[in-house]
């Protein structure tokens, strides 16, 4: 079990996996051209065992209160498996299954496996979480920072949410649900029929972000990128919305992201 950094390819499209840098997506290349922006910490993270901010970093399961550590001002932040080495535990040359076992300071006992497959016109990323012992309140998202620009041409984001949870000043969701707002966003979306988003570079690519799930957060506040991303729930969902991990069942989630040149 390795994590060295994987190379994907599939026509001329080329992956970089590194599950030794919290088991994200390092690169997408199409073409030779770099859709996410490179940096340590970009690319596209996995967020997992949970999405966006907690508030006060403190979940609830039943009567016990865990706290995870601050990571964004009073919050916590992203989950814990983006900070953590994955192992490989399988990968071809266009397909890479990675693992990674939750560990303190997540108080549970769970594997993460996460596998990308890559087509000539697509990549899909699917990722489950799994539990042999007590069960837990989970969520799994990924946070991809796609390159505002791509060869001079500036992307257009679209989509058509059913509604905008409503953020308060701590940047959380309020509980209530508004009209989608004009951005630039930080913002969760519900999109009952699934995700669907599409980011146009104008005269160069068209990238497609879809997924069955329901519930997607677009931060576009960045001049270098834009984030799009799916996720099982909304942020601070621990506490509002969990989806709970159990011996016979694990939590699983998939996204896809398809592309096309203009």
């Amino acid at each position: 079990m390795s994590n060295k950094e994987i190379t994907l390819t599939a026509g001329d499209a080329e992956v970089t996996v590194q599950p030794g840098n919290g088991g994200r997506i390092g690169g997408l290349r199409i073409g030779g051209t770099e859709l996410l922006r490179q940096g340590e910490r970009y690319g596209s993270f996995p967020m997992v065992p949970w999405c966006g901010r907690i508030r006060d970093g403190r979940f609830r399961d039943g009567a016990t209160v865990h706290q995870m550590p601050l990571n964004a001002g009073p919050n916590a932040i992203h989950g814990t498996a983006r900070d953590g080495a994955w192992s490989t535990a399988r990968a071809t040359t266009d397909e890479a299954v990675i693992t990674y076992d939750l560990v303190d300071p997540w108080p549970y006992s769970g594997r993460i496996t996460q596998v990308v497959r890559l087509a000539p016109d697509a990549l899909t990323l699917t990722m489950s979480v799994e539990t042999y012992e007590s069960s837990f309140p989970a969520q799994i998202g990924w946070h991809p920072w796609f390159n505002r620009t791509l060869d001079g041409s500036a992307v257009r984001l679209d989509f058509s949410p059913a509604w905008q949870e409503e953020r308060g000043e701590d940047h959380l969701p309020t509980g209530n649900r508004v009209e989608p707002r004009p951005g630039p966003w930080d913002d969760c979306f519900g999109m009952p029929d699934g995700v669907d988003v599409t980011l146009t570079w104008p005269e160069r690519l068209e990238l497609k972000v879809t997924s069955p799930e329901q519930w997607v957060v677009v931060y576009d506040e960045q001049e270098a990128a834009v984030c799009v991303e799916p996720q099982t729930g909304p942020p601070n969902g621990l506490n509002t919305l969990p989806r709970l991990v159990t011996p016979l069942e694990p939590l699983e989630a998939t996204t896809t992201w398809s592309w096309r040149r203009l």
